[in-house]
């Protein structure tokens, strides 16, 4: 079961279909059996989480926190900042709705171990995210963003 919480209010203002939408995104990752959270938030509950738990102050635009391994159960939580998302969706020419789906996704494939700390991570970490992202129409944002001439930033 994925459990979407809207904590911060703006996000089904900006998106009536908040919930929904998140919950597409994470089934595209992890498939719709998978067990998990998605936590739609607002920038300072990130900011507090991102301090805490990374020692940066400021808030990012999605965090994952897998959950303790075991038996079943839920593979962790991702949280969401609308601020950070709503102006990143601005800056780089795409709609909120598909950046959300798409940090939904990247922190989706955190919770299942994938990360991009090498480019090579990197490379088949957006090759997944791609491949999940066009399961829901949404347009290769590597390829949109190269083609653009503009360059990505999610923490690499």
């Amino acid at each position: 079961m994925i459990e979407v919480l809207v904590r911060e209010p703006a996000w089904t203002r900006a998106l009536p279909r908040a919930r929904s939408l998140a919950r597409r995104g994470a089934e595209a990752a992890a498939g719709r059996g998978a067990e998990l959270t998605v936590v739609l938030a607002d920038d300072a509950a990130v900011g507090e989480l991102n301090g805490r738990f990374r020692g940066a102050r400021a808030p990012t635009n999605v965090l994952a926190f897998p959950a303790a391994s075991g038996p079943g159960g839920s593979i962790g939580e991702v949280i969401l900042a609308f601020g950070v998302c709503a102006r990143e969706a601005a800056a780089q020419g795409k709609t909120l709705a598909d950046h959300m789906r798409h940090l939904t996704i990247h922190g989706v494939l955190h919770l299942m171990g994938y990360d991009h700390q090498s480019d090579e991570e990197a490379e088949h970490m957006e090759a997944l995210e791609a491949r999940a992202l066009a399961t829901l129409g949404v347009i290769d944002p590597y390829r949109h963003v190269l083609q653009a001439g503009d360059h990505v930033q999610h923490g690499r």
